[in-house]
């Protein structure tokens, strides 16, 4: 990779506070840096009543768009703990990662979970063949009569994306 430039804008990503990544996401907007909290409605139940709300998909995760001109800005915000580091680096997340989020996030009736990669034994390697995840590669954690559940890795953090099997093609 080549070395980061400090004026020119990357998409990173920031470790926050536990259960504070909106609040993160509005602090930054604040200070007019461009933040991203993926979020989506998520069904909870409470003693009383059942509620769809707003859930980040990465917890303690928020993604900004700028300069390394703007790190000290960014983590004297509250609720931010650190850039997320690669090799001694802030991680650069490429563009294309962040827009194929997004577009998912667009399909109907999607559902993201995602766990942390030392939780997960290799698999069966797959290729996704259509939808927006096509020609990016996985492995399979679990399948069921139709569907499998296929990890996609990044940020250090899996993806669990659910796709019918006829989406998939063995490597």
């Amino acid at each position: 990779m080549d070395s980061i430039k400090k004026n020119k804008l990357y998409w990173f990503a920031l470790y926050t506070k536990p259960r504070w990544e909106k609040k993160v996401d509005q602090k930054l907007t604040l200070k007019n840096i461009e933040s991203w909290c993926p979020m989506q409605k998520v069904e909870r139940q409470w003693s009383d009543r059942k509620k769809i709300i707003d859930d980040p998909i990465f917890k303690s995760y928020v993604f900004v768009h700028t300069t390394l001109q703007e790190k000290l800005k960014i983590l004297e915000t509250e609720g931010v703990l650190n850039f997320v580091h690669h090799e001694g680096k802030p991680a650069i997340i490429h563009e294309k990662e962040i827009e194929i989020i997004k577009a998912y996030l667009l399909e109907k009736n999607v559902l993201i979970t995602t766990q942390s990669l030392q939780t997960f034994e290799a698999d069966m390697k797959v290729k996704i063949r259509q939808g927006v995840f096509m020609d990016n590669t996985g492995r399979v954690l679990r399948t069921t009569k139709n569907k499998a559940f296929v990890s996609l890795e990044s940020l250090g953090q899996v993806m669990i994306v659910e796709f019918p099997q006829h989406y998939l093609k063995k490597i």
